[in-house]
């Protein structure tokens, strides 16, 4: 009866619609989502969910740019503290009930609450107080840099001028929220019947291990322009699995691709397959919180020296990749990411300036040393892994044990910095600006720092670039601190993101761009 029940799946994807039947969207999305409060995560798989589900004050076009969303238009004060939104006039709840300021201003109180336990607070900190409302140092939320002037007026006060701030709340996990919701269900807002939403997609089902489904919502602001009537995402980490659901039909575009079965589909399935730069960087974070990696510089050096980033780039990932010694990537406007010198060494000098280091650190010829490498469960990750371990056992005699979680654990496991040695990590950038990649290594930021990473000189590198007005000299500041970072190793870089999936020919206005950005709304199916 499954299999019966997956051809007629397979059957209604490849089929014309009939006049006036429903159009259904079937994408893969990598892990079963952790929730669905956007305040709550920060994930990937979440977030190309909230695209749909939710929109900012600013949102996203099909090309992944900031455009007007919630908000109809913004002013900027001269002096650059003071920015104001207006809001739509018009603007509805997918329950029907208008959009008002004092929702958004709610929304962002929220967001920096410590008692909420919120994951994105410290994207908010340019703002009066919030930093030292997630600290506890200001317990009236009332103080935060957000007021409602009036219904359809949101006014933020920032401490210094931020020229990110206003793309950055284009960020899926920076939504407003609908008060009267939220207040009377708590945590059980975000549950189907329950979740009341802003963007073009109301919340049908979410079914654990088996799809999270959204339909149209009838009081988005632009619902006569969806062309598409239901969308489910299904969660599938095996990337294989993925792969056969959707040459069966079941799946109209896939979150990623095997590595290997790359080759095979740019022979196979070249009009299905995209591939394209991403703004993000794939790397791992040594535990600072622990011993040796706190405080063994060498160390940390010499397993990044020893790696062949070019080989884990085009031989393991094999979807565009390209090896990255910087932690910034390429790509982010205005901005040139640094290098470390060894970087533009030969092959064979890094390997024997690693052993060097390696014995220096106390582990002569590796001895003594077992690296705990954790990953969450995806065969791409644990072929990098493996690959790491490769190089290390067989240019260093480092010993590997691979760790692997299921998404939900891994994430808190990472927080909590209860891994042993490292943990895989990526980020895609949130918006177009180095500060994006730098800010989570501040010491201040909490669980979302990768590494625990803390250096004052490098969080007073970061302040002094939040207060300078000059974009050469601000520019000039985060790349002393990437540098800082660099020469630590408080991250290990590995290779810049690339995107590589297969979207079926029939799904229209489907636009490759480095965010990986692809709202629903924007599609249709031929």
């Amino acid at each position: 009866m499954r299999r019966f029940a997956g051809l007629l799946l397979a059957a209604s994807l490849l089929l014309p619609a009939a006049a006036g039947a429903e159009t259904v969207l079937h994408r893969g999305n990598g892990a079963e989502p952790e929730t669905l409060d956007p305040h709550m995560t920060t994930g990937l798989p979440e977030a190309m969910i909230f695209y749909d589900l939710y929109e900012g004050l600013v949102a996203r076009d099909a090309r992944g740019q900031a455009q007007p969303g919630l908000a109809e238009r913004w002013t900027v004060s001269e002096d650059g503290l003071t920015v104001t939104f207006h809001l739509r006039s018009g603007g509805k709840w997918s329950d029907g009930s208008p959009v008002t300021a004092q929702d958004v201003v709610f929304s962002f109180r929220r967001l920096v609450d410590p008692a909420n336990g919120g994951r994105n607070s410290n994207y908010l900190w340019p703002l009066v107080n919030a930093k030292e409302i997630t600290e506890g140092k200001v317990k009236d939320l009332a103080q935060l840099g957000v007021r409602a002037v009036d219904a359809r007026t949101v006014e933020f006060r920032l401490k210094e001028p931020t020229p990110y701030f206003v793309p950055l709340l284009s960020y899926p996990m920076l939504v407003p929220l609908k008060e009267a919701n939220v207040t009377a269900l708590g945590r059980d807002f975000a549950k189907p019947g329950k979740l009341v939403s802003s963007g073009a997609y109301m919340l049908a089902e979410a079914v654990l291990q088996g799809h999270v489904k959204l339909v149209r919502n009838p009081h988005y602001r632009d619902a006569a322009k969806v062309r598409i009537d239901a969308v489910y995402f299904h969660p599938t980490e095996n990337q294989e699995t993925e792969l056969k659901r959707y040459r069966s039909g079941e799946l109209h575009a896939t979150y990623t691709l095997p590595p290997t079965q790359i080759p095979w589909a740019r022979a196979n399935l070249a009009g299905d397959l995209r591939v394209g730069p991403r703004l993000g960087t794939y790397y791992y974070a040594p535990n600072f919180t622990r011993e040796p990696w706190k405080s063994n510089r060498n160390l940390r050096l010499a397993l990044s020296m020893a790696l062949d980033r070019e080989v884990i780039a085009e031989k393991i990932a094999q979807g565009g990749e390209v090896a990255s010694y910087s932690y910034v990537p390429p790509g982010v406007t205005g901005y040139t990411p640094q290098l470390p010198d060894w970087a533009a060494w030969p092959k064979e000098k890094r390997l024997a300036e690693a052993k060097r280091l390696l014995a220096a650190a106390g582990y002569p010829e590796g001895k003594g040393l077992t690296v705990d490498l954790l990953f969450n469960t995806a065969e791409n990750h644990r072929k990098v892994a493996i690959a790491m371990a490769s190089m290390w056992k067989q240019g260093l005699g480092v010993d590997t044990i691979l760790t692997n979680q299921e998404w939900k654990v891994f994430l808190e496991t990472r927080r909590a910095k209860t891994f042993r040695d490292l943990s895989r990590n990526g980020y895609v950038g949130a918006y177009d600006d180095p500060n994006v990649f730098l800010e989570f290594l501040r010491s201040d930021v909490g669980p979302e720092n990768p590494s625990g990473y803390a250096d004052p000189a490098y969080d007073e590198l970061l302040r002094r670039a939040a207060l300078e007005r000059d974009p050469d000299r601000r520019r000039a500041l985060l790349a002393e601190a990437e540098r800082k970072v660099l020469a630590e190793q408080a991250v290990i870089p590995v290779y810049t993101y690339a995107t590589a999936r297969l979207v079926n020919p029939r799904v229209k206005g489907w636009v490759d761009n480095p965010l990986d950005v692809h709202p629903t709304r924007f599609l249709s199916i031929e």
